[in-house]
């Protein structure tokens, strides 16, 4: 099997006179419009507006005379030799525990995915590759990393560093990013072979990827077009926080009852409606949970392979017609349906790092939105020109 090459690249990075906190965003697929608002206004060089620019037809362009401006103005300063950046994120998971991600952002080599380098994970949707590819030929730059997960040993212990960052951040959610650049040739080429020793799965940033790949093939393989920036984190269990994304069902065709078409595939059961305690119950019994006007049911799968995760199960059990959108907030689910602004939602059991690196293994792509990595890795703390 072939493996990826990994290899430092010489990041551009916002100068020491910028207070990071103020700059950094979380990835483009995660904010909407008042989130953007909010990081617009904290500062005029906030990445957002490199990586979600205002406009119509005109937007990509805008975000690239901007980038040209920070550069000349020394906003952003490139550096003068290649490095890798290691990437480490301190939080708390959703049990209270603190807990940390640790890995290397670098250039990851260009190849299909499937054809064994590089695994995927998940379907992708056409949208949000085509706006990703006018916002890539115009900057000419990664504006966020792509999140991989490689199937290598000891990647984790070469991210324990001692000293302080070049650079850190605490966001509004109380997770403390931190980037250290690393050019000790000894360091740098012990990541490189550790990471190029395996395949990387790619956990979050399938659109980026296949973006780049369309990207790499217009260029015709140009120097620079035929690699990708990553954050490569070994797969691990203590490495990784996998929530769910759930589905609120905003429609489903006339004469379609949705506890009826589940119970084909599942063994659907009454439960307390409660919601913050639905998830936990979940768990104990080996079920999904559907909410609706009538009541919480929970729904234990009576078929699907031993290692089909939820999105799976539920994508197999839900009749033609039915539409779907997404959300990873059960509180917000249960408040729609009672408003009745859905007909019903639908709670998932996070997929685990298990499933992920089965499905990827086997060349099986997962259905969109199973998975929701925690925390998002911040755009801003470094960009690669390409």
């Amino acid at each position: 099997m072939s493996v990826p090459r990994f290899e430092p690249f010489a990041g551009v990075l916002y100068a020491d006179t910028v207070d990071l906190a103020d700059v950094i965003a979380p990835p483009y697929d995660v904010i909407d419009a008042e989130a953007r608002a909010a990081l617009v206004a904290r500062s005029p060089y906030n990445a957002v507006r490199l990586e979600l620019p205002e406009g119509d037809a005109d937007r990509y362009d805008r975000a690239a005379a901007l980038r040209d401006e920070w550069l000349r103005d020394q906003v952003l300063v490139a550096d003068p030799e290649p490095a890798f950046y290691v990437y480490r994120m301190g939080y708390k998971d959703a049990a209270g525990r603190a807990r940390q991600t640790a890995g290397v952002i670098g250039a990851l080599s260009l190849s299909r995915p499937g054809e064994g380098e590089i695994l995927p994970h998940e379907r992708t949707m056409p949208k949000p590759k085509s706006d990703r590819l006018d916002l890539l030929r115009a900057t000419r730059m990664n504006l966020s990393p792509v999140w991989g997960l490689s199937l290598a040993d000891g990647l984790s212990g070469l991210c324990e560093l001692p000293g302080p960052p070049d650079a850190r951040a605490t966001d509004d959610d109380g997770v403390h990013h931190r980037l250290w650049r690393i050019e000790q040739p000894g360091v740098v080429d012990a990541i490189a072979a550790a990471v190029s020793s395996a395949p990387v799965v790619i956990a979050d940033g399938h659109h980026r990827y296949e973006t780049a790949l369309a990207y790499r093939d217009e260029r015709n393989g140009a120097p620079g077009s035929d690699r990708l920036m990553m954050y490569v984190v070994e797969l691990a269990d203590e490495q990784l926080d996998v929530r769910p994304i759930h589905r609120i069902v905003t429609s489903v065709p006339d004469g379609v009852d949705v506890v009826d078409a589940l119970s084909d595939r599942f063994e659907v059961f009454e439960t307390a409606p409660a919601i913050d305690t639905l998830p936990a119950r979940m768990v104990d019994a080996g079920a999904l949970a559907l909410l609706t006007d009538a009541g919480a049911f929970l729904l234990r799968p009576t078929g699907g392979a031993a290692d089909a995760t939820d999105s799976e199960l539920l994508g197999d059990a839900l009749p033609d017609g039915v539409e779907l959108d997404y959300d990873h907030d059960p509180a917000r689910i249960a408040a729609l349906v009672a408003k009745g602004d859905a007909a019903a939602g639908i709670l998932l059991r996070a997929p685990t790092v298990a499933q992920i690196s089965a499905a990827a293994h086997a060349g099986r792509r997962l259905p969109e939105k199973t998975s929701f990595f925690s925390p998002k890795p911040r755009t801003g703390l470094v960009f690669r020109s390409v």
